[in-house]
């Protein structure tokens, strides 16, 4: 299964284990089996003394394989072939159950370990979710810090009765001891924080503690990871503040327009530009979410855990998120047939009807991607005419299975109290209701700028954008802002990086100035 050179780079990471494992198979006499049964055979013989397969294990699921542990409980398991996007979690599974150490704060991995009670966590994924390997590599990583903790990642499209019967309509959905958990991208701190392992109070001590920054930055986006590479490199003390590092990048599918990087994936993305603030002298403080700005002399910047931070001078890069529809009952079946990721939910969705909102780029290319795996997609489109790109129109208007609807208002969305079964739209034209029966809706409507927290301490636009001049100063003293949360015409990832740099350079000619007026 694997090609020539996939396993020579596999070899060559297999050397790093350092306690022998054993895959061992539950297999039935299916096609999908026998595709596990032949990759488990081909890894192993990559490092034959190290790796063993027992092709005799009794699990319910199959196709299905436990790594484990030789003479240990270490373990984590696997429903289905873990390649595409999950390839990389398999691997890091083989290595981290092998002995090789886990990359992660060590204050973060001594909370794992000191978790207390039965754990047993279960991922739903698709192989084209790029959201997914997050949480299957953090859930891993924690069964392999911790006995206490097993985790199971399944195969959505391969386990469609378990789908069904668990009513999972979005992915990555993680179940624990049975129950829904968790759906979304999520790091191995969210989690430990959803499990009440979050900020203790020594934890929420030390962040009070903490010295006064030259620059605090709040983002870890592309703005914010240039800032903070900028203003350290001028040896300033500077802080980042981020719920998530990697902001909305974490959820794009595929970048092909930053100069100099021909193609990369958002999680990719995200990783290096992390790696690259770590390189210098940045405190990160990760899974924080800023609730408050006080302007002063001194800025302080309250947190949602009831911590406060002190600095000379801050960058909001906080970015945005999807803009929902804000119509019954979109909140009530998010996840449950409502969604905003048409890569990583698509697969749920075969041979089933949907709906994609928004008749944007986002919306004409997630239309053209579901039609490939779904029976219908019907377009809505607010206006009389798309806005995507020519080319996305031209392929659009040549597949069989699109329909266009096009001066059409959604105004409901309905379900049956566990799913969505329709969509109910107003045309525009004749103000007349109708309903469209459907399994999924995905909404491809834009952007909404994460300011809210700011109130009117910041001037503001009346979308919530902060306004801005050429230099990134907000109508604060001291406040610079870059990115998709500002008024910056285009949000672009190339341009909230340059617009980072030029609000961090800013912040240090400011830093400089106050300093001589002192």
């Amino acid at each position: 299964m694997l090609d020539a050179g996939l396993k020579t780079q596999l070899k060559a990471y297999l050397e790093n284990i350092t306690q022998p494992i054993e895959l061992i198979a539950s297999l039935d006499e299916g096609a999908k089996s026998e595709e596990l049964r032949e990759l488990l055979q081909e890894i192993a013989a990559l490092s034959p003394e190290k790796i063993s397969v027992n092709l005799q294990g009794d699990n319910a699921r199959k196709p299905s394989f436990t790594i484990q542990r030789v003479d240990s409980d270490v373990a984590v398991a696997f429903a289905g072939i873990p390649l595409g996007h999950e390839f990389t979690s398999l691997v890091l599974a083989l290595l981290q159950v092998g002995g090789h150490p886990i990359k992660m704060d060590e204050a973060v991995a001594n909370q794992i370990r000191s978790l207390e009670g039965e754990f047993v966590f279960e991922t739903y994924f698709s192989l084209s979710c790029q959201n997914c390997p997050d949480v299957v590599q953090a859930l891993n990583a924690m069964a392999v810090l911790n006995p206490r903790i097993k985790h199971t990642s399944i195969d959505g499209a391969l386990f469609q009765d378990e789908v069904k019967e668990r009513e999972v309509m979005s992915v990555p959905a993680v179940f624990l001891n049975g129950e829904e958990f968790h759906y979304g991208r999520a790091n191995a701190e969210e989690l430990l924080a959803k499990l009440g392992a979050g900020d203790s109070e020594e934890q929420i001590a030390a962040l009070n503690d903490k010295a006064p920054f030259d620059v605090l930055v709040v983002g870890g986006g592309p703005a914010g990871a240039a800032a903070a590479i900028y203003a350290a490199r001028k040896g300033i003390r500077t802080g980042v503040v981020a719920e998530r590092f990697g902001g909305q990048v974490l959820d794009t599918m595929s970048i092909e327009n930053y100069i100099s990087v021909q193609h990369t994936e958002g999680p990719a993305f995200a990783a290096a530009l992390e790696a690259h603030v770590r390189d210098y002298d940045v405190d990160i403080m990760n899974v924080q979410r800023a609730e408050e700005l006080i302007p002063g002399k001194q800025i302080q910047l309250k947190l949602a855990n009831g911590a406060t931070l002190k600095t000379k001078s801050l960058i909001l890069a906080t970015g945005a998120r999807w803009r929902e529809l804000g119509v019954p009952g979109e909140a009530e079946y998010r996840n449950k047939g409502v969604a905003y990721c048409p890569h990583c939910d698509g697969p749920l969705y075969k041979g089933k009807d949907v709906a994609v909102i928004g008749g944007g780029n986002s919306g004409v290319e997630a239309a053209i991607d579901l039609a490939g795996i779904v029976n219908h997609v019907t377009l809505l489109e607010f206006g009389d005419a798309l806005r995507a790109d020519d080319v996305l129109q031209r392929k659009l208007t040549s597949l069989p299975n699109v329909t266009v609807i096009k001066m059409a208002q959604t105004t409901e969305v309905i379900g049956d109290g566990s799913k969505v079964t329709a969509l109910r739209y107003t045309d525009r034209n004749t103000d007349e209701s109708h309903e469209i029966a459907l399994d999924g809706i995905f909404v491809q409507i834009g952007l909404v700028p994460n300011n809210e927290w700011l109130g009117d301490v910041v001037k503001r636009t009346k979308y919530g954008e902060i306004e801005i001049d050429e230099r990134g100063q907000t109508s604060v003293p001291g406040v610079f802002a870059a990115g998709d949360a500002t008024t910056v015409p285009y949000k672009q990832i190339i341009i909230a990086a340059g617009q980072g740099a030029t609000a961090a350079l800013s912040a240090f000619d400011y830093l400089i100035r106050t300093s001589v007026e002192d």
